[in-house]
């Protein structure tokens, strides 16, 4: 709660300052349109998270990153319907890291997560016969 009330200050002093910047029509243009853009952006949240688990799948994202990267992903469409510069703003960073760590993804070398077998390579299989077990078996 603490938080909320500067955040909702800055929020009200740069929204004001940018609609006498640009004028009352295209705040609300702004407005809408970023509103709007955040609610495709949140429909279309499963598909990017698929995207980036099929990621995490291949070796390239870490569970770590997965993690932020969903949540930015998330948390930046969230800021963008709700109106304001500041939360815009802060969508758009949000999105912005989302987009960092997809490209990271898409650089890194995909990783194997098996290792390889440190033993005998020539033993395949072994089956082991206990003669003490066979003669009470047959009895």
């Amino acid at each position: 709660m603490f938080l909320a009330i500067p955040f909702f200050l800055i929020e009200l002093y740069l929204s004001l300052k940018t609609g006498e910047t640009i004028g009352f029509f295209w705040s609300v243009i702004w407005i809408i349109s970023s509103a709007v853009l955040g609610m495709i952006f949140l429909q279309n949240s499963p598909h990017a998270i698929m995207g980036q688990m099929q990621s995490v799948q291949r070796g390239k994202l870490n569970l770590k990153k997965f993690q932020d990267a969903s949540m930015a992903y998330f948390v930046g469409s969230i800021l963008l319907i709700i109106p304001g510069v500041f939360s815009d703003f802060m969508g758009v960073i949000a999105l912005g890291y989302t987009m960092y760590l997809r490209l990271v993804a898409k650089i890194t070398p995909e990783q194997t997560n098996f290792q390889k077998n440190k033993g005998d390579d020539n033993v395949i299989d072994v089956e082991i016969i206990d003669e003490h077990t066979d003669r009470i078996n047959r009895s």
